[in-house]
């Protein structure tokens, strides 16, 4: 831009000089405009990023025998407790196995029987030749040939032994098999809707007949830029119970959810491709409003700014690279005041320089307002112009369970703690 330029450019905000400016302003009306007062105090400073949430437990449900699926007892979408019945597999197979299992134990039983009694008989005929011996009644070969057999009857006792634990053990595993026929919740939670119909053929360890997953509490998922991590570490802890880190949510239609939550997961990494971290916050989801997959816009506050000065966005001009706002100055007259601007928090803005708690900003009649302008000033307050500073939400504390009463007055009735 040439000097002439930003000559004509500062003329329109600063006006002119000398007897024609004081012409000017005796022939101007009064400007109207709405002004309020420079804010100050202590300021929590926030920051945003996209998110979606994802539940905190959720387990596919596999059978773990194949089969048909005779039964179904849910419906999709409906809340389960653990341990209720949701299918049944054809279990005529499996009931069949338990049923040879059970015959070929009783069978082992039956030969182990009538391998101790060979095994006493051997015994006795050992003890007897042993007394004919002695008496020289028989030779010592009888003797030998005899413990020969009694060693060997013994060892038949063991083998059939061994096989009961096989047959028992083969009688456990068909009859687990029987019972895996039926499947039940392993979690309390809700159903998905990819629930399986009967006569679906279900594959052991492969095919998934329902989805459940637990409603409350739930996850909410970013990713936040290093330097934003390395900032609010400073901070403190940030899956520390104890953390000043508030973390809010706004779903996707603008409305703040009324339970505020918590950092519990930070990845151990950055992604190599963006640079970013995921990170993970809980929060309580008593009446199941919150679902998997859905939209939210996570804000982290943390760093209080102790008195800080703020005024509104809307006050604040651009002009040459340079920030300032119109102040009403003395004699009800437009002032022109060039601020060093902080960090954004809600509708305003941190000044670092430029004015102070006791100057009034104009907020609105800002088109074409030249300083030393004469003004009609309309006294206004941020609740008026619908200015905010970040909500105060309630915590959600880990310790307190997931029934926490909310002590929010704005949330809705069905999320209010009583």
């Amino acid at each position: 831009m040439t000097m002439a330029a930003m000559l004509v450019a500062s003329s329109i905000i600063f006006g002119g000089c000398g007897d024609d400016k004081n012409q000017q302003q005796a022939q101007m009306p009064k400007a109207q405009v709405k002004a309020m007062k420079v804010i100050r105090r202590d300021t929590p400073l926030a920051s945003e990023y996209a998110g979606h949430l994802v539940g905190t437990e959720e387990v596919k449900v596999q059978s773990k025998v194949s089969g048909n699926v005779v039964e179904k007892y849910i419906v999709g979408g409906q809340f389960v407790e653990q341990g209720q019945l949701l299918y049944q597999i054809d279990s005529r197979q499996y009931n069949s196995a338990v049923l040879r299992a059970q015959a070929d134990l009783a069978q082992a039983e039956a030969v182990l029987q009538q391998s101790v009694a060979t095994y006493n008989n051997s015994l006795i005929d050992l003890q007897r030749n042993e007394k004919l011996f002695e008496e020289s009644a028989i030779p010592e070969q009888t003797v030998t040939t005899q413990a020969a057999t009694v060693r060997a009857n013994e060892a038949t006792c063991a083998a059939n032994e061994a096989a009961i634990y096989a047959c028992q053990a083969a009688l456990r595993t068909a009859q687990e098999n029987l019972d895996d026929t039926k499947i039940y919740a392993p979690m309390s939670g809700q159903l998905g809707v990819d629930d399986v119909s009967v006569g679906t053929f279900a594959s052991a360890g492969q095919t998934t007949l329902v989805t459940i997953g637990a409603p409350d509490p739930i996850f909410v998922q970013f990713s936040i830029s290093e330097s934003d991590y390395l900032h609010f570490m400073t901070v403190q802890n940030m899956q520390s119970e104890h953390n000043p880190i508030d973390v809010t949510i706004t779903l996707a239609d603008g409305k703040e959810y009324p339970f505020g939550g918590r950092i519990v997961e930070v990845d151990r990494e950055l992604a190599n491709s963006t640079g970013s971290l995921i990170m993970k916050a809980i929060f309580p989801n008593p009446s199941g409003l919150l679902m998997p997959g859905m939209f939210a816009r996570v804000k982290l506050t943390g760093e209080i700014i102790p008195n800080a000065v703020l005024v509104p966005q809307r006050s604040v001009q651009q002009l040459l690279g340079k920030s300032f706002v119109m102040v009403v100055g003395k004699e009800n007259k437009s002032e022109a005041r060039t601020v060093e601007l902080g960090d954004q928090v809600g509708s305003y803005f941190v000044v670092k320089s430029g004015i102070n708690q006791n100057d009034t900003v104009v907020v609105e009649g800002l088109t074409n307002l030249r300083e030393g302008v004469e003004l009609a000033v309309t006294t206004v307050t941020p609740g008026e112009m619908g200015f905010t500073l970040a909500n105060v939400t309630s915590t959600y504390n880990a310790d307190a369970g997931l029934n926490a009463p909310n002590k929010n007055p704005n949330a809705p009735d069905n999320l209010r703690g009583k």
